[in-house]
């Protein structure tokens, strides 16, 4: 097997990058160094199988995904519930991919305590701290038995055999739900987040506010949304997917987070590109496409690749005629980190499909 150059560094960083790339069972090898005198060596290559570029470009591109923080968990994966069948449902998809990938599950569960988020005048501050301390500790006490319910209910059908059997741990915090989910996925690193949604045309009467829209939009994280009409074994072995690309290197690191999540099984993806600007001619687009096609075909032998060119002008009208006509049934959007006022005037791909369709979608942090 073939081993290329993924970086060139000083020794020191190359002794560190090393460290991270074998800490995802990357196998690496340093070349052009002085090991016994590493001060006066000038460069330093980083070597890596040609198989292992995928993992590797996303590891390196997204350090703060796959650094160690000290309250790094990593394995787990993350499903914020709010005690609804919906939230139900994404905890069983989510059950069934913990025990794929050999992980645990987190229930996460975040209430407003009503004490706390109503308008509480400086001057009753003493007759509030006295007064309320047992109501709102009775408030916390009867969340805890909420989500321990739940996850009883999910235990309940892994002993039935309905739900693979996999690690739970619940998790009750006293927040607004979206900053809840936000700050500890960010303290926790879970390879994955699972969020159940409501159906198309309650998202779209209930755009402003929506909880999975707040976190897509964070931009951070590896987030899988279940529509509430999905069949759970549908978003579990995806075989018609549609994948959006940048035509740029982190598709190669999508489609690679991707493959490791769902490619155990065979599937069709069409490769979409939608152009934001004229950045590229329409033949250039074509030509990156087809690069891009090739590249997947020889590295991701479970899937049958298709590249389909979308204009700018007609995308939505054009991504609605793709999904009459293939029925996908997973849709994949590399995802961006944008500013606060971008997300508010000009929402992101992702944002946008999420209150469109009713279809699973898998959006991954570039």
């Amino acid at each position: 097997m073939r081993r290329i150059t993924v970086a060139i560094h000083t020794y020191e960083r190359a002794l560190a990058l090393r460290s991270l790339l074998e800490d995802e069972n990357i196998d690496v090898t340093l070349e052009n160094v002085n090991l016994e005198v590493p001060g006066f060596s000038s460069g330093v290559r980083v070597r890596i199988y040609e198989d292992d570029l995928p993992l590797a470009l996303r590891i390196i591109e997204n350090r703060e995904l796959f650094g160690k923080n000290p309250g790094e968990e990593g394995h787990t994966l993350l499903v914020p519930v709010d005690l609804s069948e919906r939230s139900f449902k994404a905890a069983c998809v989510a059950a069934n991919i913990a025990f794929t990938r050999r992980s645990s599950l987190v229930l996460l569960y975040s209430y407003l305590d009503p004490y706390i988020a109503g308008n509480v005048q400086f001057s009753d501050a003493r007759t509030y701290e006295i007064g309320e301390s047992g109501a709102r500790k009775q408030i916390m006490d009867n969340a805890v038995k909420l989500a321990d319910h739940f996850a009883d209910r999910l235990r309940s059908e892994m002993k039935k055999g309905n739900v693979p059997a996999v690690k739970i741990e619940t998790k009750v915090v006293e927040g607004v739900p979206e900053d809840s989910i936000i700050e500890y996925a960010k303290f926790k690193s879970p390879r994955l987040i699972v969020m159940g949604t409501r159906s198309s045309g309650i998202k779209e009467r209930e755009m402003i506010g929506s909880v999975t829209a707040e976190v897509l939009d964070e931009g951070r994280f590896t987030v899988l949304t279940v529509p509430e009409p999905t069949e759970i074994s549908q978003s579990l072995k995806p075989t018609n997917i549609l994948f959006f690309s940048n035509i740029d290197q982190d598709d190669i690191l999508a489609m690679d987070t991707l493959y490791r999540l769902f490619g155990s099984t065979e599937a069709s993806v069409t490769i979409v590109h939608i152009p934001k600007k004229r950045r590229f001619s329409d033949s250039s687009a074509d030509k990156a496409l087809r690069r891009l096609g090739d590249y997947c075909r020889d590295n991701f032998n479970h899937y049958h690749f298709v590249s389909v060119p979308v204009s700018h002008a007609d995308g939505d009208r054009e991504f609605a005629e793709l999904q009459r006509t293939h029925n996908f049934d997973l849709v994949v959007v590399p995802n961006r980190r944008r500013n606060a006022f971008s997300r508010l005037f000009n929402p992101g791909l992702a944002h946008k499909i999420l209150f469109q369709t009713d279809i699973p979608m898998l959006v991954i942090p570039v």
